[in-house]
């Protein structure tokens, strides 16, 4: 997002910087409180940093709230640069290396526009691996969520314990499914996938 003119114009009243979340890939986060914004909060990239713009008067609760917020709008629109079929299959290689000691090595990984009630889907026997192309402009670590839950499928077909024990291996799989749980609250989207005690999505 672009920088907001106004603060800009203005001595910021109070400034924090602090570390993204671990495994988050995120930049340094800077806090810029300003008594002139009175409702509105931004967020854009400076360098090696990123600055979330908000009122004075927030507190420290809701500070933390809309920090994650801007931090997934701005993730949601970078990613927006739609990555091809490709740029999908050399991701999913590098999240096997990372979570799988590359063990999961499907036969192909591609965008698909046919998954209305599902994310994402795997069929073991071939190796491949389709994602809705709904997932297209959300943040990465939600499309990497569904990446690692289709791949741990080309090791555990079905949503086993086994299959648990492995999606543990990443560390954001909680505030992914959180993500794609409020998407399909707000909007009815498909269900998220695999969750326990629901229907398997694939």
């Amino acid at each position: 997002m672009p920088a907001d003119p106004l603060h800009r114009a203005g001595k910021p009243q109070r400034s924090t910087t602090s570390q993204p979340p671990s495994g988050s890939g995120a930049s340094a986060i800077e806090v810029r409180r300003s008594a002139r914004r009175r409702r509105t909060v931004s967020a854009y990239r400076e360098g090696d940093r990123t600055v979330v713009l908000i009122p004075a008067r927030m507190s420290e609760a809701e500070e933390q709230r809309w920090v994650n917020v801007m931090l997934d709008k701005l993730a949601a629109q970078e990613s927006k640069r739609a990555l091809g079929d490709a740029e999908l299959a050399e991701r999913a290689r590098r999240l096997s290396d990372q979570y799988f000691d590359g063990r999961a090595r499907p036969a192909s990984v591609r965008w698909v526009t046919n998954q209305n009630t599902r994310w994402g889907s795997c069929t073991p026997s071939e190796g491949s691996i389709r994602l809705s192309h709904r997932l297209q402009g959300m943040p990465e670590y939600v499309v990497d969520y569904v990446l690692v839950h289709e791949l741990a499928h080309l090791l555990v077909p079905g949503h086993g314990p086994r299959f648990w024990e492995l999606l543990e291996a990443y560390p954001r799989t909680e505030r992914a499914r959180g993500y794609l749980e409020g998407v399909v609250a707000a909007e009815r989207l498909p269900h998220v996938p695999g969750a326990r005690g629901e229907r398997p999505a694939d």
